[in-house]
C-alpha cells in the first residue's frame, strides 16, 4: 500500500507550509531518510525527510506552493507507476474531516510518545482546546486541536510511539454516528519496512539506528521529565540501561524499571560506593559578590554564576545544572567564570541551592552526576559534594569541593 507524503508541522502555530524545492522527481526510486523536499514556514527552511522507501508517485503539490498542514502532497509506492487507489484498506473505513497528525517539535524526531488524550471520541473540540500531549526526548508539550468540530476518531492509544505525519485524530464538522478508537499499531501498514522488503537497488539502505548504551559512569538518555520523576522517586535510570532496554528511556519506561526485581547485592554495592565529603566555611562571601556583579557588570543571573564558579573549581569548562526551589537551569559554562544557558544538554556537574531553605544537612546519595548542595550554617555555610564511584576519584573530589569552598567564601580572590 503506498505511503502518503504529508505536509508536516514544524510549528506549534503552524497552518501551511511553502514547499520551496523538491529533491526527488516522479518516479525516482527513494530510500527512507532520503530528503525529498524542502518547505518554508514563517520562521525556518527544512528539509523534509522519506519515511519508507519505494518509488516518489502522485506528486499534487509543486515548488511554491503553499499546502495545509497534514494535506497529501504525494506517495511513496511500491512501482514507478502511480497507484490504483486502495479498494479494502482500513483507511477507507475512516470518518470525513481534518487529520490530526504527530507533530515535529524537534529537528531530529522521528517519532513522538503519545502522553495522554484530553479528549475522548465523539467530543466536540474547539481550535484551541488542548487535544493530546506529546513527549520526545527533549520535553514535554500541549498540542491543540487546530479545527473546530467533533472528534470522530482516536488512532493511537496513550503511551504508543508514533511516527512523525502519521494521522492520529480525526475531527469531523459532524456530530460522529460511530466515533473510532484503536491503537496506532492496528492501522494497515502504508508501506513494506525494510525487513519486509528489499528498496530500489539504485538506492541502498542506511544501517539500522541501535539504541546506544553508554559505559559505566557514561551518559544515560533520558528526557527531562523522566529523568525528573525518577529522581522525585528515587529510581536508578542505570538499571534499565543493566537490563538491556533501548535509550532513550521515557516516561513509560519507569513503569518498566519499577518492574524489575530488586538486586539486594547491587543495591548495597551502589550504597557503599556512593560517596559523601563535606565542607564548612565560617562566613560566605558570595551574596555580596553576587549583588557586586549585578550592578558593576549587569550579571543578575545568580544561577549563572554559580555555574561558573563550579566550572572553576573543576578547572575546565563543563555543563553545569544549578536547582533552586524545584525550578534547574543549565548552563554551558567555562573555567572563567562565563556561563551561557544550554537547556538542551546533559549536566556533567549539578548545584543544589538550599541556603534559602530551612534544611541544613543532606544525605540523599549519588546522583546520574557529582553534586554540590549548599545550605546555610550561622553566617557561614555547609558544602556537601555527593558523588558514585567511576564519576570522580578521591583526589579529584577533594580538589573540587576545596576550590568550591574557597571560591564560596572569597569570590573575588579567586578572580585575581
Amino acid at each position: 500500500m503506498p505511503l502518503d507524503v504529508i505536509m508536516p508541522a514544524l510549528g506549534m502555530a503552524q497552518e501551511t507550509g511553502q514547499i520551496v524545492a523538491w529533491h526527488k522527481q516522479p518516479g525516482d526510486a527513494v530510500a527512507k531518510g532520503d530528503v525529498l523536499f524542502e518547505v518554508e514556514t514563517d520562521k525556518a527552511t527544512m528539509e523534509v525527510e522519506a519515511q519508507g522507501a519505494g518509488f516518489l508517485t502522485d506528486v499534487t503539490a509543486h515548488k511554491g506552493t503553499d499546502v495545509p498542514v497534514g494535506d497529501v502532497i504525494a506517495r511513496i509506492s511500491d512501482s514507478a507507476e502511480n497507484p490504483s487507489p486502495a479498494s479494502d484498506g482500513a483507511a477507507d473505513d475512516l470518518p470525513e474531516g481534518k487529520d490530526v497528525i504527530m507533530p515535529t517539535l524537534g529537528m531530529a524526531q522521528d517519532t513522538g510518545l503519545l502522553v495522554t488524550w484530553h479528549k475522548a471520541a465523539g467530543d466536540a473540540v474547539a481550535a484551541d482546546d488542548v487535544l493530546f500531549e506529546v513527549e520526545t526526548d527533549k520535553s514535554v508539550v500541549e498540542v491543540n486541536a487546530g479545527a473546530v468540530g467533533y472528534v470522530a476518531a482516536l488512532l493511537a492509544e496513550a503511551g504508543e510511539e508514533v511516527p512523525v505525519g502519521q494521522t492520529i485524530a480525526i475531527i469531523s464538522a459532524e456530530v460522529p454516528a460511530n466515533p473510532i478508537t484503536r491503537k496506532a499499531s492496528a492501522a494497515p501498514a502504508a508501506a513494506p519496512t525494510k525487513t519486509e522488503s528489499e528498496p530500489p537497488a539504485a538506492t541502498k539502505p542506511a544501517p539500522a539506528k541501535t539504541a546506544p548504551h553508554p559505559a559505566t559512569g557514561g551518559r544515560i538518555l533520558a528526557s527531562p521529565k523522566a529523568r525528573r520523576l525518577a529522581r522525585e522517586h528515587g529510581l536508578d535510570l542505570g538499571r534499565l540501561v543493566a537490563a538491556g532496554l533501548p535509550q532513550p528511556f521515557h516516561v513509560k519506561d519507569l513503569e518498566k524499571l519499577k518492574a524489575l526485581p530488586v538486586d539486594v547485592a547491587s543495591a548495597d554495592r551502589t550504597a557503599q560506593a556512593a560517596s559523601r565529603l563535606t565542607a564548612e566555611i565560617p562566613t560566605e562571601g558570595f551574596t555580596a559578590f553576587a549583588a557586586w556583579a549585578a550592578e558593576s557588570a549587569k550579571l543578575t543571573d545568580t544561577s549563572a554564576l554559580l555555574a561558573g564558579l563550579c566550572a572553576a573549581s573543576m578547572g575546565t569548562d563543563a555543563i553545569a545544572a544549578v536547582e533552586n526551589f524545584g525550578n534547574t537551569k543549565t548552563y554551558a559554562a567555562s573555567a572563567q567564570l562565563s556561563a551561557t544557558k544550554a537547556s538542551e544538554d546533559a549536566p556533567q556537574i549539578r548545584l543544589r541551592d538550599l541556603r534559602f531553605t530551612a534544611i541544613t544537612t543532606v544525605q540523599i546519595g549519588a546522583e546520574d552526576v557529582p553534586t554540590l548542595t549548599l545550605t546555610r550554617k550561622g553566617n557561614g555555610l555547609t558544602i556537601t559534594l555527593e558523588f558514585a564511584s567511576g564519576q570522580l576519584g578521591a583526589t579529584d573530589a577533594i580538589a573540587l569541593l576545596s576550590n568550591f569552598a574557597g571560591r564560596m567564601e572569597q569570590p573575588l580572590r579567586h578572580l585575581l
